[in-house]
């Protein structure tokens, strides 16, 4: 679906973490909607170094990018002389940035805030002197346990990644109270699902996670009081929504992306079912997050719907529904 009418003909666009599950879903965005645009993804790819809790440091891969057409650049956003190189050689029009270490268990406090709040710092300045737009990644974890709904205001952020993240956004606002020139819009996305997750590996949503337990033909495995730990789950096609509204939104501002509606982690195993024509019992397990564990998120949307237009289309069952032959493939290919 195209979410703007604008000509983006002769128009460079950026995107950080380009091979990750959001860039790469917006890069084909772009090729498929606004073909004379000039793409140029960035992203530092897969490697096989970790993270101190095992989990891979980068999560692009380059299956993400397969049938794209544009640019792309290997290369890491901490790298000062890359960013030089970008400057010089391209002059972009809007910044789309979604590289981060989003892993929100990662332990490595230095390398989170160098790599989310200092290296985003530098990208931003590049955009100023560019005159592009930034829209950039903000997350949900800026709120920690707030109560429902979330609202932009009122964070408390439990891990250093949800307090990275809520650091990008006081400096965002800073740079909008003396900058005029071009706009900059944060997004806080909830719990995104969709098509080329699959290689974020455990971190992927319990969406995929739950459809392959169940198309290997094992019971899905829950937390005991499933029907009760609600989230805001996200389609990935209204996250795109949000971020093309973001090219020229409105107001520069902080916004939440979400559904404004929470579902619990049993209906996602239900609706799951369903589509695939299953009925395998549910295994219960007690959760060892108690006391530190989000039991109930629910984005308030009204400010994003008044500052960028943004009207989510896809409810849970509609989201598993368009997901369900994806899901179905990757299982085929990468898992069986």
């Amino acid at each position: 679906m195209r979410y703007i009418d604008n000509d983006l003909a002769n128009k460079t666009i950026l995107i950080t973490g380009g091979a990750g599950f959001i860039g790469s879903n917006l890069a084909f965005y772009f090729q498929k909607n606004h073909p004379d645009a000039r793409v140029v993804v960035l992203d530092s790819f897969r490697s096989g170094e970790t993270l101190s809790n095992g989990n891979l440091k980068s999560f692009g891969h380059f299956k993400n990018l397969i049938g794209f057409r544009g640019e792309v650049i290997s290369g890491d956003i901490n790298d000062k002389s890359l960013l030089g190189q970008l400057e010089s050689n391209y002059h972009f029009d809007y910044f789309f940035h979604e590289a981060a270490i989003s892993d929100t268990t990662a332990l490595e406090q230095d390398l989170m805030i160098k790599t989310n709040l200092n290296a985003y710092k530098d990208l931003l300045d590049m955009a100023r002197r560019h005159g592009a737009n930034m829209i950039y990644a903000s997350s949900g974890a800026t709120y920690g346990d707030a109560p429902s709904p979330q609202m932009v205001g009122r964070e408390a952020p439990q891990n250093v990644y949800g307090f990275s993240k809520l650091m990008m956004d006081h400096l965002s606002r800073d740079v909008m109270k003396k900058q005029d020139n071009i706009s900059i819009v944060g997004l806080r996305y909830f719990n995104v699902y969709g098509p080329r997750e699959f290689f974020k590996n455990k971190t992927a949503s319990m969406v995929i996670q739950f459809g392959h337990q169940i198309l290997s033909g094992k019971n899905p495995k829950l937390f005991e009081g499933s029907n009760k730990i609600l989230r805001d789950f996200i389609y990935i096609e209204d996250i795109i929504q949000a971020n093309i509204l973001a090219m020229e939104p409105k107001e520069s501002g902080i916004y939440n992306v979400g559904t404004g509606k929470a579902r619990s982690f049993q209906s996602i195993v239900d609706i799951l079912q369903k589509e695939l024509g299953t009925d395998f019992a549910c295994e219960y397990m007690p959760n060892p997050f108690v006391g530190r564990y989000q039991f109930h998120t629910e984005a308030d949307i009204a400010p994003t719907i008044e500052g960028l237009g943004y009207t989510p289309k896809y409810e849970l069952e509609d989201g598993i529904k368009a997901y369900i032959s994806e899901i179905k493939r990757m299982y085929e290919e990468e898992v069986k």
